[in-house]
């Protein structure tokens, strides 16, 4: 090789060094730029254990957070009509084991949950706060008000840390959950859907009946509203409304306007402390008992017959439906396999953590032994055998894995 060749043959390496230096440096960039749109500087609204904020991967799977139940945190439930959130918020007010349980009086809509000691809450829902920043309030609503209603309820010098949570459902069944809720009856109409100050115009919300409400109708006339909130429900209650001009749909295009809030949704539903999905009670359980170092006393079950499992569709209008809800269905994709990588995560750092514990207290014995030092009385009889996995912490599992598609 002569001397050009090889002159140029560094040049190349170089070149490709560089390059190989510049990729993960870029990357990391990214992150950090993303992290600070998404939790500024002077946010109480991400806090996460130390050390998590930047190691990659396991800023999304593990979000165990410090919460502090006797401090300034609080758990806000954002609840989506027909996810289930009526059975996971009165899991949150009835089902954890506490030092001072939320008191639920017979008769009563509402638990008092106060903090041990406090006259102040630690959970902000229906069943303990009320609809107090209006009924089913979206994530634009709650977090413009919660922390103004909680300040006017409760005087209190210290910042408080708010944890975001909510429940989601395969959109074709919880679509068809809510038409059937609106068939009987259901109206949600004294919503106020605020946002940027205000609520929707008649002209930029109008309604899809006549009348106290849409008690009997059909399927073809559901679908056939377009102005119906029940299509894309999930994307748009955890979007942030304001990036796309509240509900004034002509501040922009159509795809502009969706893909705006599909990426706002993810990037929040990502962002909160917790969600659990619908088909996933048992999963769900766990990851919240992880993520705030909470138990609940029983439970949770899979219900698997429900009004939405038990409707015959046809091919056609179940594609419809899924057409109509379009960006749910690309959200709730999105959730489920972050959902379970969290699951798998948070189960296999779990097991980590047990066989740690274990490989130390054998150590501990084995010094012992050889120091001739007498075993102390807890570890009398104690035979330590090769663990296996049924030695470690278990979950059962969902007696579906899946919803039925029709």
């Amino acid at each position: 090789m002569n001397t050009n060749e090889r002159n140029i043959l560094i040049y190349i390496m170089d070149e490709r060094s560089s390059k190989l230096i510049l990729v993960p440096i870029l990357a990391v960039l990214f992150v950090m730029i993303g992290y600070q749109y998404i939790c500024p500087a002077g946010s109480n609204s991400c806090h996460f254990k130390s050390g998590e904020r930047f190691r990659g991967v396991s800023l999304d799977l593990d979000r165990r957070v410090e919460f502090n139940i006797k401090g300034d945190d609080v758990i806000v439930f954002l609840h989506i009509q027909k996810t289930g959130g009526t059975t996971f918020g009165r899991h949150l007010v009835r089902n954890i084991r506490l030092e001072q349980p939320c008191d639920c009086k017979p008769g009563q809509k509402k638990c008092t949950c106060h903090r041990p000691g406090k006259e102040e809450s630690w959970l902000f829902s229906r069943f303990s706060t009320g609809w107090s920043c209006g009924l089913h309030a979206d994530w634009t609503e709650l977090t413009n008000c919660v922390p103004v209603v909680m300040d006017k309820k409760e005087a209190q010098r210290n910042k408080r840390n708010f944890y975001y949570i909510t429940m989601l459902r395969d959109p074709v069944s919880r679509y068809l959950s809510e038409w059937k809720h609106v068939q009987r009856g259901a109206t949600w109409k004294t919503a106020l859907h605020m946002c940027d100050g205000r609520s929707p115009t008649q002209d930029e919300l109008p309604t899809c009946y006549s009348g106290d409400d849409w008690s009997g109708v059909t399927l073809k006339d559901f679908m056939n509203c377009p102005s119906n909130l029940a299509n894309n429900r999930q994307v748009r209650m955890l979007a942030d409304l304001s990036l796309v001009g509240c509900y004034n749909l002509s501040s922009m295009n159509e795809s502009q306007r969706n893909h705006i809030l599909l990426s706002s949704a993810m990037s929040n539903l990502k962002n909160m402390a917790f969600y659990g999905l619908t088909e996933f009670q048992r999963k769900t359980q766990y990851l919240f008992e992880r993520t705030f170092s909470l138990r609940f006393i029983s439970a949770f079950t899979q219900i698997n017959s429900t009004r939405a499992a038990n409707v015959d569709l046809s091919e056609a209008v179940r594609r419809r439906i899924e057409e109509l809800n379009f960006l749910d269905v690309q959200l709730y994709e999105y959730a489920k396999d972050l959902f379970l990588q969290r699951f798998q995560y948070t189960r296999q750092r779990e097991h980590q953590e047990v066989r740690l514990k274990r490989r130390e207290e054998r150590r501990w014995l084995r010094e012992q032994r050889e120091q001739g030092r007498p075993w102390p009385s807890k570890h009398k009889g104690r035979v330590f055998e090769k663990q296996t996995e049924n030695d470690l912490p278990t979950t059962t599992e969902d007696y579906t894995s899946q919803v039925v598609r029709w």
